[in-house]
């Protein structure tokens, strides 16, 4: 169950127009939090912000789920999605509920400390080989030099359509 403090930031975001990936990052954020508070732990990155993003939409937080990705998370997520959008009764169930807390207390929490937060990061942005290759062997200019070359030649071909 997410904080006052942490809804009350979310529907700030969404007042000033912010997208539900914006306000969502509220409840990301303070899962990590919890874990590095030791409340409990995580598997992995993905696993804290898997959890912070169903408590984001369980709170009515208009995030869609996601198109692609395993059947099983779809469906999670619709549900949880369903349930903040009041088209879905919850019911209250404190034996999975302590199940699920026991579970996660046994996880580790090293899982989101900055390292790793950022190794994810760098995992998540999903750049071609290409352009990886050329972050590396270029220097700033070259980059930049390269990237209104790239603009350049987008807005050239879409003018030739």
């Amino acid at each position: 169950m997410p904080d006052k403090a942490t809804i009350e930031r979310a529907r700030k975001d969404r007042r000033e127009g912010k997208s539900p990936s914006t306000q969502a990052g509220e409840f990301v954020r303070a899962e990590i939090e919890k874990i590095r508070r030791g409340e409990h732990g995580a598997r992995s990155p993905e696993q804290a912000i898997a959890i912070g993003l169903s408590e984001a939409r369980r709170a009515g937080v208009p995030l869609k789920p996601p198109r692609k990705g395993k059947a099983r998370t779809r469906r999670s997520a619709k549900y949880a999605y369903e349930a903040g959008q009041h088209k879905r009764r919850t019911r209250r169930r404190p034996r999975v509920a302590r199940a699920v807390k026991r579970a996660l207390q046994r996880e580790p929490r090293g899982t989101v400390a900055r390292s790793e937060l950022s190794r994810h990061a760098r995992r998540a942005a999903s750049r071609s080989a290409t352009a990886r290759k050329a972050s590396r062997t270029k220097t700033h200019s070259g980059r930049s030099a390269a990237a209104k070359k790239a603009a350049h030649t987008r807005a050239r071909r879409r003018r030739s359509r």
